[in-house]
């Protein structure tokens, strides 16, 4: 699913080609006992689902686009939210065009390669759901 090597509390971590990124993050932060933290990186997908939170509404528009892209920029943070891995990440994804999509990721799978830096922080940052703005926010102890 991936390959990584440790450096401290930083982690170079390739996920495997046709794996679903998303998953195999989690599943790496999982194992390896990350639940506050940074990640970023590059990457090549063949789809790529996003979702959007209307502020109006407060409901979940999601999106697929199903054709190669590249990943320009990952970011995202590590949290948890009810004892569980939670992924906050953003992507900005180039077309054959050269045109950019981007948003919140809900999932990608890779086609090539997908390359990330994972940072480990020594604090706690869990989540709570916020009414107000239909967002799962930080929630510090």
């Amino acid at each position: 699913m991936y390959k990584f090597t440790q450096a401290g509390d930083r982690y170079v971590l390739s996920i495997d080609n046709h794996q679903e990124m998303m998953g195999a993050l989690a599943a790496f932060c999982k194992e390896q006992g990350i639940r506050c933290g940074a990640v970023y990186g590059i990457g090549a997908v063949c789809n790529a689902t996003f979702r959007f939170l209307d502020p109006a509404t407060k409901k979940y528009v999601d999106k697929t686009f199903e054709e190669q892209m590249e990943l320009t920029a990952i970011t995202g943070n590590i949290s948890e939210k009810d004892g569980e891995v939670y992924l906050h990440v953003h992507v900005t994804a180039s077309r054959r065009d050269y045109t950019c999509i981007g948003g919140h990721l809900l999932r990608t799978q890779v086609n090539g390669a997908c390359e990330l830096v994972v940072e480990r922080f020594e604090a706690a940052a869990g989540r709570y759901f916020d009414e107000e703005t239909g967002l799962n926010l930080y929630k510090f102890d």
